[in-house]
């Protein structure tokens, strides 16, 4: 298994790997239909309805998390046909990437599917940019194997260490389990650029960034779905939302973290049953953009509505509760009331 880079470094899969764009869709809802581009390049939702004359108050920026993209890109669209004189572009370059951007002051918001590392808040502090944490939705990472294979229905956190630790010689089936037959195993998994890639390697490796790197790997998770899709005897792990959209396609194993196979699910996501592979994500706003006209509303209109947009891509709502919280945090770093510009 081997793994090749694009140019601008971004990790991409060989051998299996389709040649072309991936044909999978994300949420069927046609607001989502944009997913289906490259992940490096944004979405710029253009207003609508606006003619000529109308002049663009504000431009807001988000990139990071594939993860939260559906989520980010809902939200935006819907916003912005409510207020077509503010531009949000949306954008999906991988939770590392994203704070990287938002660290150097080039984006008003970052998405991502993990908490900011320390290294990411001392390079925003070098640089300036302060922020506030939001927490939006529960994902759970799903372990994913093609539909054909009938050889098992689920994976202890054990397995899946020994198959995915850094040094790994796990190189077929029956190196998983002695029943299995000798076919050789194909990896798919988020790039390094992920959050995902950092949560999987924290929860079943113990130790951030320490797994094998002969895999195929992409940012983009309708590549890893096509992927899987295409080999047979293929292993691989994304998002809950991706894994439900594709449930025709490819198979969900079930995790065994100690208490017995759990498949990933709304509400074993929400309760935390799915263990260790639940988790939370998140948005990151710098306090400055706050202060700029448009953004306040934006992030209030985020946190507003999230909870009923959330279910359509496939996530999982917080409790109204965190919402609320939310808005109360951005209040006091906007330095205005929920309700007014």
């Amino acid at each position: 298994m081997r793994m090749a880079h694009d140019e601008g470094g971004g990790a991409l899969p060989l051998g299996a790997l389709p040649a072309g764009p991936a044909r999978l869709g994300l949420p069927r809802l046609p607001r989502l239909l944009s997913l289906l581009v490259l992940p490096v390049l944004p979405v710029l939702l253009s207003a609508c309805g606006s003619g000529p004359g109308d002049a663009l108050q504000a431009q807001i920026s988000m990139d990071g998390s594939s993860s939260v993209y559906p989520i980010a890109e809902a939200v935006a669209e819907e916003f912005q046909l409510r207020t077509p004189r503010v531009m949000v572009a949306a954008g999906r370059s991988g939770t590392r990437g994203g704070f990287e951007r938002f660290c150097r002051g080039e984006t008003d918001v970052a998405t991502a599917s993990r908490p900011i590392s320390g290294a990411e808040e001392a390079r925003c502090a070098d640089n300036g940019i302060g922020y506030v944490e939001l927490p939006v939705a529960m994902d759970g990472i799903s372990i994913l194997v093609n539909p054909r294979n009938t050889m098992l229905e689920c994976l202890t956190v054990e397995e899946l260490r020994r198959v995915w630790r850094l040094g790994s010689t796990v190189t077929t089936w029956r190196d998983v389990r002695p029943d299995l037959p000798p076919e050789p195993i194909q990896l798919y998994g988020p790039g390094t650029d992920s959050g995902t890639f950092d949560f999987f390697a924290e929860a079943v490796i113990g130790e951030p960034g320490a797994l094998r790197t002969d895999f195929h790997a992409s940012e983009d998770d309708n590549v890893l779905a096509q992927g899987l899709i295409g080999d047979r005897y293929s292993l691989g792990y994304f998002g809950y939302a991706y894994a439900e959209e594709n449930r025709r396609e490819l198979k969900v194993l079930g995790v065994d973290g100690g208490a017995g196979c759990v498949l990933p699910g709304a509400e074993t996501i929400r309760g935390g049953v799915y263990a260790p592979l639940s988790r939370r994500l998140f948005v990151y706003v710098s306090k400055t953009s706050l202060q700029r006209p448009g953004m306040g509303a934006f992030m209030e209109y985020f946190m507003t509505h999230a909870p009923d947009l959330i279910p359509a891509t496939g996530l999982v709502p917080l409790p109204e509760s965190s919402y609320r919280e939310n808005l109360e945090v951005l209040r006091r770093a906007g330095g205005r009331e929920p309700g007014h510009e």
